[in-house]
């Protein structure tokens, strides 16, 4: 009997009970349905609109919105039809709207940016090292990652070409480690395959060129043949302002340093054949900047728009040429300190690539400076090379300063990336974000932007935390605690400018699968434009590190007010079925 009774009790722990709609959502449902038990269309319309913020646009009203939420949570809830006639909702069916995120987002999904300034002007979610499998130092090289990344909205991918052993053709791997090589042609293939199965905005390949001028015809060949005429070509030798993603849409941009080979004076052979040398630089040694050195103020080639035609006409004078004509961004390290390398110039655009370390070190003196340079230049930031394990770093200090390509290690699982996750789910997940306002103006002085000013506070979000639903279904029985319900609590705060970073957290609840928190936080911003909110979910452990339950990061700038359903996602950003929390978002 008393083992009988003990399985009894360890089943009913188990149990999850069916929480009630929190007190606000009591409230609305009783305020909008007028004290009824119902709630029409029309009084849920009212309701969207001053409760939730909705406005008409995008080509629908809020009373279609209204009419089609009712629709589909009756479908969904009481498999009712279409054809009857009386459409309304309980608080229950109220409630359940609330908290789906497939009805309720706590984003918009579309694209609603301008899309129409040149590149420069946005941010745009850029790889590092994109063929990595793993770590740094020993993990395959495969177009697998390549894929992964650009099916999830990645637009810049960073393949490193060497020669392979036979110097005859070209291998992708990371030089000088114990990567395995994959061949170039396959990343090739995978990218044009893959490039626009999420977005079509273009796809910026930044090339890290080891080869001999050889095999750099080879693989302009190969690009040409590969993507035919998806391939970006620029109509001179180098560009004074970039095109914008709307002019570029469905099409692939090279960027690389251009061929020594160019140089106003030629160097001999045994110079060029020793030029993937590595080299000290101002900033140590970089990555993305060992091959080929130039002067950047190299654009003197004669009869560039003549090659150009040639090359659109499928005839080539000159494939070793070709592979200059291809590279639409100029990458390159000027000769000279940082300030130089900072210059902007008038006839042309180009990009800059620094560590995070060297972009950490010139902030500090030159902050506006850079500011400057990349509201008509492109700058990288790439991870430092003792990241062996492929973690990442705050990409927060690039994008103050207006980097665009803030390069990332899609595999190094962890905060950084998740804060990644977070600002590209920005203006519908496209892969590139308008850079605000402030980052890209100068004033009659020509003053830009100093990341190290001093702000007053612009906006306050004040964020409150319902409940928590989903784990239940998501997770084993046992995931949490072999004998209990899970303990949760919920972790929220803000990334952003140094100013605004703060984490707080709720209370725990104790041995509930849906816990209810009903707390409010409040987060003073100086710069909510570039501000992400962080949302974890854990589950408190006396005698262990706390457990997962959960993460999300979503963009302040786009938060829809009023109460919303927050999909959680997993460590590695793949959401789950059915955990999320409901929240409420409200701007003071």
């Amino acid at each position: 009997m008393g083992s009988y009774r003990m399985c009894m009790c360890f089943t009913r722990k188990f149990r999850v009970k069916e929480e009630e709609p929190p007190r606000d959502v009591k409230e609305a449902f009783e305020k909008y349905a007028e004290g009824g038990t119902q709630m029409t269309a029309e009084q849920l319309r009212r309701f969207l609109a001053e409760l939730q913020g909705e406005k008409d646009g995008g080509g629908a009203s809020v009373s279609d919105d209204a009419e089609r939420i009712v629709e589909k949570v009756l479908q969904k809830r009481h498999h009712i039809a279409k054809l009857i006639t009386k459409r309304t909702l309980s608080l229950e069916d109220f409630h359940h709207y609330l908290f789906s995120p497939d009805l309720n987002p706590p984003i918009r999904d579309q694209v609603h940016q301008d899309m129409t300034a040149p590149l420069s002007h946005y941010y745009i979610y850029t790889g590092h090292n994109s063929y990595l499998t793993g770590n740094q130092l020993s993990s395959d090289c495969s177009d697998v990652p390549i894929i992964k990344a650009l099916k999830r909205g990645v637009r810049v991918v960073e393949l490193d070409i060497w020669p392979n052993s036979t110097k005859d053709n070209v291998h992708v791997l990371h030089g000088r480690t114990l990567t395995t090589p994959v061949e170039l042609i396959k990343c090739l293939k995978s990218i044009k395959e893959h490039a626009f199965s999420e977005s079509p905005y273009p796809v910026i390949i930044t090339l890290e060129d080891h080869l001999t001028a050889d095999l750099q015809a080879k693989v302009a060949q190969m690009l040409i043949q590969t993507f035919g005429e998806m391939l970006f070509y620029p109509e001179t030798c180098c560009l004074k302002e970039l095109p914008s993603p709307e002019e570029l849409k469905y099409r692939i941009i090279i960027s690389t340093k251009p061929p020594e080979e160019y140089l106003k004076d030629k160097t001999s052979n045994e110079n060029r054949l020793d030029s993937h040398k590595s080299e000290e630089d101002l900033w140590g040694k970089e990555p993305t900047e060992l091959t080929h050195e130039r002067e950047d103020d190299d654009t003197s080639d004669s009869d560039t728009s003549e090659d150009n035609n040639n090359i659109n006409h499928g005839s080539f004078s000159s494939v070793e040429h070709d592979y200059k004509c291809l590279i639409a961004i100029h990458a390159g390290k000027p000769k000279g300190g940082l300030k130089d390398a900072l210059k902007v110039e008038l006839e042309k655009v180009r990009r800059l690539s620094l560590s995070e370390q060297a972009l950490e070190k010139a902030a500090e003196s030159h902050g506006t400076d850079i500011v400057r340079f990349t509201q008509k230049n492109i700058l990288r930031v790439y991870p430092k090379g003792t990241r062996f394990n492929s973690s990442n770093y705050k990409p927060l200090v690039g994008w103050m300063h207006g980097a665009q390509m803030v390069a990332f290690n899609m595999q190094g699982y962890g905060r950084s990336l998740w804060l990644m996750h977070g600002m590209f789910r920005a203006n519908g997940g496209c892969g590139y974000v308008k850079k605000p306002d402030f980052i890209m103006k100068a004033d009659s002085d020509y003053q830009v932007f100093d990341p190290k000013a001093k702000l007053p506070v612009k906006k306050t979000l004040k964020v409150k935390v319902y409940m928590g639903d989903g784990w239940h279904l998501d997770f084993k029985q046992t995931h949490f605690d072999l004998y209990s319900p899970p303990d949760f609590y919920t972790r929220v705060g803000i990334a952003g400018v140094p100013a605004d970073e703060i984490m707080k957290k709720t209370k725990k609840k104790e041995d509930d699968w849906t816990p209810v928190w009903e707390e409010e936080f409040t987060f003073p911003l100086t710069v909510p434009e570039l501000a992400l909110l962080r949302v974890e979910v854990h589950e408190y452990d006396m005698s262990e590190k706390d457990d997962f339950g959960g993460q999300t990061c979503l963009p302040v700038s786009e938060l829809r007010q009023g109460i919303r359903a927050v999909p959680l996602f997993d460590r590695k950003g793949v959401k789950y079925n059915s955990v999320r929390l409901l929240m409420r978002f409200e701007f003071v």
